[in-house]
C-alpha cells in the first residue's frame, strides 16, 4: 500500500516537473509571437521591449529568417526570456506596415517599453547577429 502511494506520489511530482519545462520560454522550441495589438499592449503592461518582425510570405529572405535565425535556440529563449515579441504579415496588415513605413522586407523593428522605436535593421537578420543587436539593447537598458 505504501509502495503505491509513492509511486502515485512519484508520478505527480514528475508531471509537475515536467509541465514547468513545458511552460518555461527558455525551453521553448519556438518564439512565442504576439498579434500587434496584443503585443504591443503587454509590452506596456509587462514593462519589456518588443522585437517586431514585419515578413510576408512570397519573401525568400524571410523564409531563410524564419527557418534559420528563428529556429536558433539561443536565439528563441533570448527573445522569449527578454522581449516581447511581435509578427506583422505585410500582405494582411498594410495598415500596420505603412505607420512603420516599412519599404523592404524583412523589417526588424526594436520598440522600447513605452511604445517608442528605438530602431530598425532591415533585411535578412543571422542569429548571431540578431543575438548581438538583443543583446545591445538589453545591456543598454541596465547600464552595462
Amino acid at each position: 500500500m505504501i509502495k503505491l502511494k509513492s509511486v502515485g506520489l512519484m508520478a505527480l511530482v514528475l508531471t509537475g516537473v515536467m509541465m514547468g519545462f513545458l511552460h518555461n520560454p527558455a525551453s521553448a522550441k519556438e518564439i512565442a509571437w504576439h498579434s500587434f495589438a496584443d503585443g504591443m499592449a503587454r509590452g506596456k503592461s509587462e514593462n519589456k521591449k518588443i522585437f517586431l518582425h514585419f515578413y510576408a510570405n512570397w519573401c525568400g529572405a524571410c523564409k531563410v529568417m524564419e527557418n534559420k535565425t528563428f529556429k536558433d535556440p539561443t536565439v528563441i529563449a533570448y527573445i522569449n526570456e527578454n522581449f516581447i515579441p511581435i509578427k506583422v504579415n505585410t500582405d494582411r496588415e498594410q495598415k500596420t506596415s505603412q505607420i512603420f513605413k516599412v519599404r523592404a522586407l524583412p523589417d526588424n523593428w526594436f520598440i522600447d517599453e513605452d511604445g517608442k522605436p528605438i530602431g530598425h535593421r532591415p533585411g535578412y537578420i543571422t542569429p548571431e547577429n540578431l543575438k548581438g543587436i538583443l543583446k545591445m539593447l538589453m545591456d543598454k537598458n541596465t547600464g552595462q
